[in-house]
């Protein structure tokens, strides 16, 4: 890929970008302006402007990189080795007990420090 963008391909993403502006804002206004009409058609609608939106954002610079990320991405996921079964629960009943323990080291320091304020006050 190149460092540096092509004037008339910076134009074009530029009128790109502002084709899916447009339709955004179309989808917008138009689910308010048609507020009466059934719920599903609406819908059904702003699906179709979002799918020409998204189709649009993905055939500029930016969009293409965010492709390339996702597919980078999903990758990435696949390496990764989940816990088992119990190694969650294990890992779950550390949390707890430990928090469990603190909420109890808390809770006895605000009673030495509230019994040691109120004999001090009187």
């Amino acid at each position: 890929m190149n460092a540096k963008a092509s004037p008339t391909t910076s134009g074009l993403d530029i009128l790109k970008w502002l084709i899916v502006t447009v339709l955004v804002l179309a989808g917008v206004f138009g689910n308010a302006h048609y507020s009466e009409e059934s719920l599903l058609y609406r819908i059904i609608a702003l699906l179709v402007l979002a799918g020409i939106a998204g189709f649009a954002a993905f055939q500029t610079e930016k969009g293409r990189n965010f492709w390339a990320l996702l597919k980078e991405a999903r990758i990435e996921i696949r390496k990764v080795v989940w816990p088992t079964q119990a190694e969650t629960r294990q890992t779950t009943l550390i949390v707890l007990a430990v928090v469990l323990v603190v909420a109890i080291l808390l809770w006895g320091l605000d009673s030495l420090l509230s019994f040691s304020v109120s004999e001090l006050i009187g």
